[in-house]
Order: structure tokens, then C-alpha cells, then sequence
């Protein structure tokens, strides 16, 4: 298994961890400038009507282990997600329509190991994510055997770009962690069908 740790001390820009067949990854750290990024995480974190989602797991409904909010075509954007979108265009060469929100309280919240689901996506289009608050870590993996695996460290201002065809070759998480975390808000961007 190949294991690569990106984060903190990075010097440079942005870090390719996958640009073949099987898609493309861009990891870019610094690209909000740290009090844009933390004025943004304050003003979302304290104005978004957050939800906590209940979920079938199993046999069983279970609490999803972080907040949630989601705003597409239509709806009306809070000004730092508006922002927001506008760097995440400029890095993706791309116009997103939607936005998935994930507030994660402290260590404890997370999401499992997923990839976007494509029927909902324009086919090809990328999905962006801009990291707001606390840094945590996302563990990205092949769905191909023997599995490739990188772990980074969001770190607030940071970009991640999976383009091409990695959402139906690889797959990526936010894990629980130990002991202390600061609270983080992860922005994603697509593209939708609106017809």
C-alpha cells in the first residue's frame, strides 16, 4: 500500500496526487488566504440553518455523524458561499451549480469512505472541495486492489479538485480522530443536471 502524508510545511503550490486513467486529484493548500477563510468559516458556521440527517444503516436508522446543508440552482446563496464558488471556478475552470455543506463538530463527526454518486453529476465534471476551520485529515483510496492510499491534511484555504474519472476509481473519507479537533466546514461543489 502506498501511503503519502501532504500537509502542513508545504512549499509551493499544488500537489498532483493522481493525474492518469483513472482521474485526477489536485490537493492545493493556501489558495483562501487564512483570515478570508476564517471569516468565511465563522459567518457559515453561525447563519446556516445546519440539519442533523437521520439515515438507514443496516437494519437500523442512525444519526449522521455531522451537520449538513445543501443549496443548488435557485436557491439563494449566503455571500461567502457565493465567494466561495467564485475561487472554486477560477481553480476549476469549471461553473458549479450546487453546494454540499458538512459542518464537523470535533472528532467525533466524519463521513465513511464514499465516492460522489455520478448519476447525479454532470458526466466529467469535477467536484471541488475548499476547506474552512480546523484542519483534519481525508484518507483517499483506490477501489482497485493492491489499493493506493494518500492521507492529507485539510488544512483551512485548501482546495481539492477530483476530476476526470476518479469518482469511479478512488474513494474518500474524513475518519474520527483522537483527542482534540476544531470544529471544520467543508465546502463541495458540482455540477448538476437542472433539467
Amino acid at each position: 500500500m502506498q501511503q503519502l502524508e501532504l500537509g502542513f510545511g508545504l512549499d509551493g503550490g499544488p500537489r498532483t496526487l493522481v493525474d492518469d486513467a483513472s482521474g485526477k486529484i489536485v490537493y492545493a493548500p493556501g489558495i483562501v488566504a487564512p483570515e478570508t477563510a476564517a471569516g468565511w468559516f465563522a459567518l457559515l458556521r453561525d447563519t446556516i440553518d445546519w440539519q442533523h440527517e437521520r439515515r438507514p444503516m443496516y437494519d437500523r436508522i442512525v444519526d449522521v455523524p455531522r451537520l449538513t446543508a445543501h443549496f443548488g440552482p435557485g436557491a439563494v446563496w449566503p455571500q461567502p458561499l457565493r465567494a466561495a464558488q467564485r475561487v472554486a471556478e477560477r481553480f476549476a475552470g469549471v461553473r458549479f451549480n450546487s453546494a454540499g455543506l458538512n459542518l464537523y463538530r470535533d472528532g467525533n463527526d466524519s463521513v465513511a469512505m464514499h465516492n460522489d454518486h455520478t448519476a447525479e453529476l454532470i458526466d466529467g465534471s469535477p467536484v471541488l472541495l475548499i476547506s474552512l476551520g480546523g484542519t483534519r485529515r481525508m484518507r483517499i483510496h483506490s477501489k482497485a486492489l493492491p489499493r493506493q492510499t494518500f492521507d492529507v491534511a485539510l488544512e483551512p484555504g485548501s482546495v481539492l479538485l477530483m476530476a476526470g474519472a476518479s469518482q469511479r476509481h478512488w474513494e474518500h473519507g474524513i475518519p474520527k480522530t483522537r483527542g482534540h479537533a476544531d470544529a471544520r466546514i467543508s465546502l463541495a461543489f458540482r455540477l448538476r443536471p437542472t433539467g
